[in-house]
């Protein structure tokens, strides 16, 4: 477990230029809780708000669609009302810091060390990259304080597959670095195969060893003695679900969320993973 201690400070998943205040003193300030139904003014693109990262919105449609955009003040309308979309005000207690909790030891959810009152750093070049949704949203739990206080942004790659072209899309190079999050990166797997297909010493890919990234969370933080063997032919998230009983993958997963308050309710496999790549895009002597 790396502890690192900041000296620096929006948010990790990814306005006007004149008058950014002014603007935005124009449109209410509407908290982005997750659920909240939104619509994108200027594409019309309507949903349910998944995440409030930085400048960045993330909201999915009816159909499932997932899209970005850029939270800029009045793009947005709830109800039918232009508003401004703001981070949810953090539990109260003067132990706040950037969007998180510290706890009673002074650390944060990860483990470093807090700079309490510290503001998030404008975002930087250099990116992360995890497989979806459910890999961003467990990494923003645990390390979302680091994150922004780094200036990291953390995006999806929903899947490995185009995983070179993504690269090359990217342009890594000096001061522009790349950490890639892998599921199942196990020798002969796809994902193995994909992964060491990447060579560039601007890019980092690690991974753990598990199916899902459901399993990275504790079997005895989630109350249960083991992950349920799932049969091959069964997709893996709804085997585990009919396994414990629970009606719905969006269901469990909250609630696997939820019990996760600190690095350890987390397997070591994935938190070493993460703080690999945390490390290597926030490297200050990486040239």
């Amino acid at each position: 477990m790396t502890t690192r201690s900041h000296t620096r400070g929006g948010g990790i998943l990814g306005g006007p230029v004149d008058g950014p205040e002014r603007l935005a003193a124009r449109f209410p300030a509407c908290p982005a809780l997750p659920g909240l139904a939104v619509a994108h003014r200027s594409s019309g693109f309507a949903g349910r708000l998944v995440a409030l990262a930085g400048d960045e919105v993330v909201v999915v449609g009816q159909t499932g669609l997932e899209k970005r955009f850029r939270n800029a003040p009045g793009s947005f309308a709830v109800g039918g009302q232009p508003v401004h979309l703001v981070a949810p005000p953090a539990a109260a207690g003067p132990d706040t810091i950037s969007g998180g909790r510290v706890s009673a030891t002074g650390r944060t959810a990860s483990g470093s060390r807090a700079v309490v009152g510290a503001r998030a750093r404008v975002a930087q070049p250099s990116r992360i990259l995890v497989e979806g949704v459910h890999d961003a949203e467990l990494v923003e739990k645990v390390w979302g304080d680091d994150l922004r206080l780094e200036g990291v942004v953390v995006e999806r790659l929903d899947g490995i597959d185009h995983l070179a072209d993504v690269v090359a899309d990217f342009s890594p190079g000096p001061g522009r670095r790349l950490g890639v999050l892998v599921d199942h990166l196990v020798a002969g797997s796809k994902e193995a195969r994909l992964a060491a297909e990447v060579r560039h010493p601007c890019v980092l890919v690690t991974g753990t060893p598990y199916v899902d990234v459901w399993q990275a969370v504790r079997p005895a933080a989630a109350g249960i003695v083991a992950w349920p063997q799932v049969p091959r032919g069964i997709p893996w998230k709804e085997g585990v679900c009919a396994a414990l009983g629970v009606a719905e993958p969006g269901v469990l997963w909250r609630k696997l969320l939820n019990v996760v308050t600190t690095w350890k309710d987390l397997e070591t496999p994935f938190v070493r993973a993460v703080e690999q790549l945390i490390d290597f895009v926030t490297d200050p002597g990486a040239t």
